[in-house]
């Protein structure tokens, strides 16, 4: 196929002989002002040169000027030159074979299992079947250039698609080499590009991603991606997998089935939470300890002891009435019936306030895994040998120290410590000046100091978190660069590592702290326990911590969502803005396919790596604090639905085309999904146990109510132990005297008349061992459903098995086929010749018998 000059458009994705396509471009800045960069122009004209030996098209050397750069206020100056880069056959067929590269031979005759009992049902979310499928199914081979009559070649610039060129492109510039220097043998094009030499590298985008492109130009697969799959009104359509694997390879599209999956489990977890959460709010005030904290011939008459030493005052339990409302939204008979039921049945993503549904959700991940590794043609893949190749950073020498990652830690779990003196020295301050302030009495009943120390000291948390990523991010990437990794699959998987750990106790900390810290080493009245000898410890609130542990989490994982979901679709799109606002200063006529792809973003090798990150740091919150915050799925639900259109959206508009890659799964972190779930069974366990409310109400229920009609009555009063204001230490005492006796606080112990007063009762003891033995019943029973799923759900679907066997089978007779045929050809060929030659010998041996005879 041969395109018109005088018709090429300024899109064209050709050489100007209209003939060759464009697979790769590079640039690179010539100013001959700067002596380094004078240095760098010999080293990519030894790498051109280089280049040039491995059979690629370098066209024009010498090349012509860019006309917009976002860094070249005048486009005039000619300081930037692209090289443009083909692929003939010949490459092709040679690093196909190489890559192992497997091309279609025979369609399949394999019907497809696209119906479903509930198709017709679902209709309205499917995509058209071209975009879905946009090629037929076809039984494939490894590429051979020995065998090319066997492969369905109908047009050799068609047969291998775009990512494979790109990817067979990148493969070639990856490994040549371009010099020697200290004694080094110096290859490839990352290391120009860290060095500067080149300023980028990248395949081009078929083109505008808001027009179809025009005959004869091939079908722009990048305005059909964008039409079905980037654009927000699509947010109920299922997405064009195929279509994303053929555009940007395997390795982004696997990311995008995995959001897709997990998403759609998240639909029926954020159902149930939701419901579930209706339910709670609609009980509350049938609720019986709310009932007897707001009623004020109840908890109206209970003197509680001061929160904080001297300036906090003695304070009435009913000024927590909404406190305790709010907390009983996820203690009430339904979420008891829910914890008990998910317990038994499901194991994981936690439906509503129960147990993570883990086991299900990672078995049926394998199972797509394994029915995509068929459909992609990745059954017997093997890691690709980019990701096995040496670093070019592992050649150098490492000549600094490196850093003690446990060091960094610690300025994590320093900066949580930071944020709990803050709440222990704000919460004086608010207690007294609430207390000071006349004005604030309508806002008291609802505004408590508990209540705003808890939503300012979130706020900062979520502050400091924001921060500390900052900075955490280039200090793992730091730390892995000077451990030197020897291949690009070392350096992934320990930056991989790091990075997780890193943000795993940034996002987590302060809730870990509320749910299993807080109110747990209090003390009591008169011998209160002292962080570094100054703050005294917080209290729950006499509902309990959970409450706070919901403010902790909503904040944290609403603000993280919204904050991610901004910055990935303002950052490159502000950035972008302002190379075309200087790009318009130039002619229009000049600003080519490859000029408008160089003024993109680029997504970098970890991009992928940091949108896996945010999943994994989302599923930790849906599951290993979902006890206490049953919305956390349908928050989950909700932002995942705008997460994969805004990835799509930038991935197609705002970012230059990436080099294809291939891989089977997502690697590490299905690892470290296992690990978090099974860390949520027992983070879960702790929370229903320790943190909550329910296994003190039950075993007051079964053994210490006296009431029949009503066994809850009496509860609060149960829960609250008694201290005579007399024992008060003189530096703890309020400094506003009090008409009080005694006054009240929230623990299991004996009262001051006892002989063995503030001592632990026998209460406290029952208590303790109910919840021990919740948490070990529960453990043991989930672990147990857990291996029994894992071993009955198989990891490959019966079908696909039958399916792989089936073209395993029809390969092989393809191959066994086409071998015969081609030797008996060659047998034909033979005896031909063989009989030919005979016949040639009987003449001549004529004609000397008959000269003899003459």
């Amino acid at each position: 196929m041969q395109f018109k000059k005088d018709e090429q458009s300024k899109d064209s994705i050709f050489f100007r002989d209209g003939i060759r396509k464009i697979d790769f471009v590079l640039s690179y800045v010539d100013d001959i002002k700067k002596e380094a960069e004078l240095k760098a122009v010999k080293w990519y004209d030894i790498f051109n040169l280089r280049f040039c030996k491995n059979f690629l098209s370098l066209i024009n050397l010498v090349i012509f000027p860019l006309f917009c750069l976002h860094f070249i206020q005048n486009s005039e100056d000619g300081r930037t030159y692209f090289v443009k880069i083909h692929a003939p056959w010949e490459v092709l067929v040679t690093y196909a074979e190489v890559l192992g590269i497997k091309m279609p031979v025979k369609e399949s005759d394999i019907p497809s299992a696209d119906r479903t009992p509930f198709s017709c049902m679902l209709e309205p979310l499917k995509l058209p079947r071209g975009v879905k499928h946009p090629t037929p199914d076809y039984f494939t081979v490894q590429f051979s250039r020995h065998r090319q009559e066997l492969f369905l070649i109908k047009d050799e610039s068609s047969f291998f698609p775009s990512s494979s060129r790109n990817r067979i492109v990148y493969y070639i510039l990856s490994r040549c080499p371009f010099g020697m220097e200290d004694g080094k043998k110096r290859f490839g094009i990352e290391r120009l590009l860290n060095s500067n030499t080149y300023s980028s590298a990248f395949p081009l985008h078929d083109g505008q991603y808001w027009k179809a492109s025009e005959p004869p130009n091939p079908v722009n697969q990048r305005n059909i991606l964008y039409q079905n799959w980037a654009r927000f009104s699509y947010f109920y359509k299922e997405q064009p997998f195929n279509l994303i694997r053929d555009y940007y390879g395997e390795k982004i599209g696997i990311y995008f089935v995995f959001l897709g999956f997990y998403t759609e489990m998240l639909f029926f977890a954020a159902v149930v939470g939701l419901a579930c959460f209706i339910y709670g709010l609609s009980t509350i005030p049938k609720t019986s300890s709310s009932i007897q904290i707001c009623d004020p011939e109840i908890g109206g008459q209970i003197i509680m002891c001061p929160l904080c030493d001297e300036l906090c005052d003695y304070w009435r339990l009913n000024s927590t009435c909404l406190a305790s409302k709010v907390c009983m939204y996820c203690e009430n008979p339904v979420t008891d019936f829910l914890f008990i039921y998910c317990a038994i049945s499901l194991l994981y993503l936690f439906l509503c306030i129960s147990l993570p549904i883990v086991t299900l959700f990672l078995e049926f991940w394998k199972r797509r895994q394994a029915r995509l590794e068929y459909e992609w043609d990745l059954v017997d893949f093997e890691e690709e040998q980019q990701q096995l190749q040496l670093r070019p950073e592992f050649e150098a020498m490492c000549t600094k120290r490196k850093l003690n990652a446990v060091t960094q830690m610690a300025l994590v779990v320093a900066c949580m410590v930071a944020v709990i003196v803050y709440r222990l020295s704000v919460f004086a301050t608010f207690a007294s000046f609430m207390e000071s302030e006349a004005s604030l009495k309508h806002v008291k009943s609802f505004l408590t100091p508990q209540i705003t120390t808890s939503l300012s000291g979130s706020c900062l948390n979520f502050i400091v978190i924001l921060i500390l990523n900052f900075f955490y991010e280039k200090i793992s990437a730091w730390i892995t660069k000077m451990e030197i990794p020897r291949t690009h699959q070392e350096y992934e998987s320990s930056l991989t590592l790091k990075m997780f750990l890193f943000q795993f106790v940034n996002y987590y900390s302060s809730c870990f702290y509320v749910a299993f810290f807080k109110g747990k080493f209090v003390g009591y009245p008169g011998k209160y326990t002292y962080l570094f000898g100054v703050w005294r410890s917080e209290e729950c609130d006499p509902a309990g911590c959970l409450v706070e542990l919901t403010t902790q989490l909503t904040i944290i994982m609403t603000g993280k969502q919204i904050f991610g979901n901004i910055k990935e679709a303002i950052y490159p799109m502000v950035l972008n803005w302002w190379r075309r606002r200087k790009a318009r200063t130039n002619s229009e006529k000049l600003y080519s396919r490859w000029e408008q792809d160089h003024d993109l973003e680029t997504f970098g090798s970890l991009e992928l790596f940091y949108e896996y990150l945010e999943t994994v740091i989302q599923f930790g919150f849906v599951t290993l604090f979902v006890a206490s915050f049953p919305l956390a799925p349908l928050l989950a639900l909700l932002n995942n639905i705008i997460e994969i259109r805004v990835d799509a959206w930038k991935l197609t508009t705002q970012y230059r085309r990436p080099v294809a890659a291939k891989a089977h799964s997502i690697g590490v972190w299905q690892d470290i999904l296992y690990g978090m779930a099974v860390l949520s069974v027992a983070t879960n366990a702790v929370i229903v146990a320790f943190t909550s409310d329910m296994v003190p109400r039950l075993v007051y229920y079964y053994a210490y109510s006296v009431n029949e009609t009503w066994p809850m009555k009496g509860y609060i009063n149960n829960s609250l132990s008694v201290f005579l204001i007399a024992d008060f230490p003189n530096h703890t005492v309020p400094s506003e005297k009090r008409d009080y006796n005694t006054c009240r606080y929230r623990d299991y112990r004996n009262p001051p008349d006892s002989e063995d007063k503030y001592a632990n009762n026998i209460q406290y003891w029952h208590v303790l061992a109910a919840k021990m033995t919740f948490i070990i019943i529960m453990e043991h029973v989930v672990f147990l459903i857990k291996f029994f799923l894992a071993w009955m759900i198989p990891d490959v679907p019966k079908d696909v098995l039958e399916r792989v066997k089936r073209e395993k089978l029809m390969t092989i007779k393809i191959l066994h086929d086409f071998e015969l045929n081609k030797l008996k050809e060659n047998l034909k060929l033979n005896s031909a010749s063989s009989t030919d030659f005979t016949k040639h010998l009987a003449i001549q041996e004529n004609k000397a018998n008959l000269a003899e005879s003459t």
